[in-house]
């Protein structure tokens, strides 16, 4: 193995895709049409109610009518997933007869 040379310690900003960096890409202007080919990949969204523990033993004795408490109030905001990653919190609302979420919070990547 050869000892690491200048070339060898690239910065994230230095590796990141044009656009993406901190350089004179950065300030160029996208729009929803440069996403396009992304348009139909599918994505899982999730939306947490909330989030308890419990032993197995206490699961395995869960029947109909079993009430889990969670670790949210009423009225508290639910985390919105998209593919397991935070992405915004909002509340659950009635759509006619379906349940149905409305962002009320985006939350930026940081």
């Amino acid at each position: 193995m050869s000892a690491p040379t200048d070339s060898d310690n690239i910065s994230f900003e230095e590796m990141a895709a044009p656009g993406m960096g901190r350089g004179p890409e950065a300030h160029i202007e996208r729009t929803a049409a440069d996403l396009e080919a992304v348009f139909d990949v599918p994505v899982r969204i999730s939306v947490v109610l909330g989030r308890t523990k419990m032993p197995v033993s206490q699961l395995l004795r869960m029947d109909v009518g079993t009430v889990i408490e969670l670790d949210r109030q009423v009225g508290e905001a639910v985390e919105i997933l998209v593919n397991d990653r935070l992405v915004a919190r909002g509340e659950i609302v009635l759509v006619e007869s379906r349940l149905g979420v409305t962002m009320t919070e985006v939350i930026k990547p940081q």
